[in-house]
């Protein structure tokens, strides 16, 4: 009784398949515990889709037999019950010249077919899929994209090692703040697309903006730090500073104030191993003109002080001769000039009065204005000529001296004597001066023209 409980059991269940399998005359049958498909001829359907009474696709193989656990048509996949596998992840074996391979995830779309050589968004992630339809991971695409072990595309900031085919790979070292142990930063937008620079440009480099700061790519998509050269390749200023740009050690582009190592190329050109530099908003060094050779519209205001910067990019220092005016005016060749004085240690300009070394390295006083502008003419009972004190040459004890078309009476220490009927010289000569202390009389006769002598010009090395 046990073994016929069992018997009808089996018998029951086979025709409970063969139920759903089959839906007319035409259908499922099964032979020799193998299901196949016959059509209204009692034939066998071969190399031909069939759907079952649960509406599921299963196929029949070229002996029409249904198929289980293979590929079909090379991009369709039939689990152990022949069902074709569709709206899902399947980890696969793959199998490489009869034998089997790592294991590959593929994922079946509503219609049954394997994502092959495309991109397929998945649960919101990007996922790539060779043209076998294996999920890929790692490097893809021209090493354009990067996929995860779950194989998803990377997006935003990424720490990784580099593609072993580009340059990045085989640098020793890779920047001047830390180590990363042979990795490199990269950032991938949203759709999984690292930033580099486009075909057509002519810099190796791109800039692009994240989350408000600026951050600087080259053309395999790292992350660069450090002095970083911005000019075409073509450009005929490629020695200039100008074409230079500096990244901070998480990447993003200095502004302001920066002290750092000059660039490699162009390190013989500077004098200090570290130079300060400025960098504006758009990450440009300030770049001035030679010393010697600048105007006042070359200078650069920063929180109330000034500096002027020369060709190297650095903030001068000492004595300067500067231009007064706009270099871009039509009158700009024929300025006048002045001097102005930079402190060596923080290379701002000076006001008031200071003690200047110059060129020559002899020590003179100087004045400077509010705005930092050597001053010429009487200033608290001195005389200036472009900031310099003009004083009575040694040996005597007043001198007059021309400036601006007046002769002033000075005495030795660059006082102006006012208001005096006679003073005189060591050597007898006698000088009369109005309440302004311009020369009025010499020895009794009217001061013409030709009494006084030109004023000391401030002295420089160009």
């Amino acid at each position: 009784m046990k073994k016929r409980g069992l018997l009808l059991a089996a018998l029951a269940a086979a025709m409970a398949v063969g139920a759903a399998m089959t839906s007319q005359a035409a259908g499922w049958v099964q032979r020799n515990g193998t299901w196949v498909y016959e059509d209204s001829n009692n034939s066998l359907v071969t190399n031909e889709w069939k759907r079952g009474a649960d509406n599921l696709w299963r196929y029949l193989d070229w002996s029409g037999k249904m198929a289980v656990n293979t590929w079909v048509e090379d991009q369709f996949y039939v689990d152990q019950n022949g069902v074709m596998v569709s709206k899902t992840w399947l980890q696969l074996d793959q199998d490489v010249n009869g034998e089997t391979d790592e294991s590959h995830w593929y994922y079946f779309q509503d219609n049954g077919k394997a994502v092959m050589d495309a991109w397929k968004k998945i649960d919101g992630r990007y996922y790539h899929f060779n043209e076998e339809g294996a999920m890929e991971t790692g490097w893809i695409e021209d090493n354009m994209y990067f996929c995860g072990e779950s194989g998803a595309a990377r997006t935003g900031w990424q720490l990784l090692y580099p593609p072993e085919d580009e340059d990045d790979y085989w640098e020793d070292s890779y920047s001047p703040f830390d180590d990363l142990e042979g990795k490199r930063w990269y950032y991938f937008s949203a759709t999984g697309k690292k930033y580099v620079p486009s075909d057509d440009s002519d810099s190796d480099y791109v800039e692009r903006r994240i989350n408000g700061v600026y951050y600087c790519f080259n053309r395999n998509g790292a992350m660069q730090t450090g002095w970083v050269y911005m000019g075409s390749d073509d450009a005929e200023d490629d020695e200039s500073i100008a074409n230079y740009h500096f990244y901070g050690p998480d990447g993003g582009m200095i502004t302001g104030f920066y002290s750092a190592e000059p660039p490699e190329d162009l390190y013989s050109d500077y004098e200090n191993t570290v130079e300060w530099f400025y960098f504006t908003k758009s990450g440009a060094p300030i770049v001035g003109p030679k010393e010697g050779e600048a105007y006042t519209s070359d200078f650069l205001t920063v929180n109330g002080k000034t500096y002027l910067f020369n060709e190297k990019g650095t903030p001068v220092g000492g004595l300067q001769k500067v231009k007064l005016g706009n270099r871009e005016s039509d009158t700009a060749e024929e300025a006048d000039w002045t001097t102005y004085y930079f402190y060596p240690n923080d290379r701002t300009a000076a006001k008031g009065k200071v003690e200047v070394e110059e060129a020559d390295g002899t020590e003179a006083t100087y004045y400077f204005g509010t705005t930092g502008k050597g001053y010429t003419g009487v200033y608290g009972g001195y005389l200036y000529f472009k900031g310099k004190l003009q004083k009575a040459e040694e040996g005597s004890r007043y001198q007059p001296i021309q400036v601006l078309g007046k002769t002033y009476l000075v005495n030795a220490s660059g006082r102006v004597t006012k208001s005096t009927s006679g003073v005189k010289d060591v050597d007898g000569t006698k000088y009369a001066t109005d309440k302004n202390g311009i020369l009025k009389s010499v020895d009794g006769e009217p001061a013409g023209d030709g009494w006084g002598r030109e004023p000391d010009y401030p002295y420089f090395d160009y």
